[in-house]
């Protein structure tokens, strides 16, 4: 972490509203494109971006290391997308819906493809589609994922091993249809 990041951090976190909006800039993206691949919806990711920034103001006097700041907003962010799927699948496990109202909500431009690629990542686990987000998306290593979800490195290959085996068998099956 450079110096002027460590700073803008610190200030922030005594309640500097100009940091902590210039870490919003410094970080909406990446937030953005991590909650993107989790829910495969802009405006669902939009929502999940602009209640994590809110939730980290409010508990950012909280945060113990101030170079932990990454992980611990994707932390944040990975929490709420669970939150929304687990809410998605309820409401709509019944008729079977989820898959489809996330999809014809998405942008109708999308090619064959990417429609095929979400249906496919729509199918993980929320553990594998994160694992491989964080890998494929965001270009994590591994043991950077394994720090950030806090888990050992040999789940984190095995998560992401059978996403890709998971998706390769999927768009197969897709593109067979």
């Amino acid at each position: 972490m450079d110096q002027e990041l460590y700073e803008l951090i610190s200030k922030a976190k005594n309640g500097d509203k100009e940091a902590f909006a210039l870490l919003v800039k410094r970080y909406k993206d990446t937030v953005f494109r991590y909650s993107y691949g989790m829910l495969a919806d802009r405006m669902e990711a939009e929502d999940v971006s602009q209640e994590a920034f809110i939730k980290a103001f409010y508990s950012l006097a909280k945060l113990d290391n101030i170079y932990a700041f990454t992980s611990w907003l994707k932390r944040i962010v990975s929490n709420l997308c669970y939150d929304r799927i687990q809410k998605q699948k309820k409401t709509n496990s019944v008729s079977g819906e989820f898959i489809e109202t996330r999809i014809s909500s998405s942008d109708m431009e999308r090619t064959d493809l990417h429609m095929t690629i979400e249906e496919a990542m729509d199918k993980l686990s929320p553990e594998h589609r994160e694992a491989i987000v964080l890998r494929e998306v965001e270009g994590y290593s591994y043991d950077e994922i394994a720090e950030l979800l806090n888990i050992p490195l040999g789940t984190v290959k095995s998560r992401i091993s059978a996403a890709r085996l998971l998706l390769r068998k999927e768009m197969i099956r897709e593109m067979e249809d």
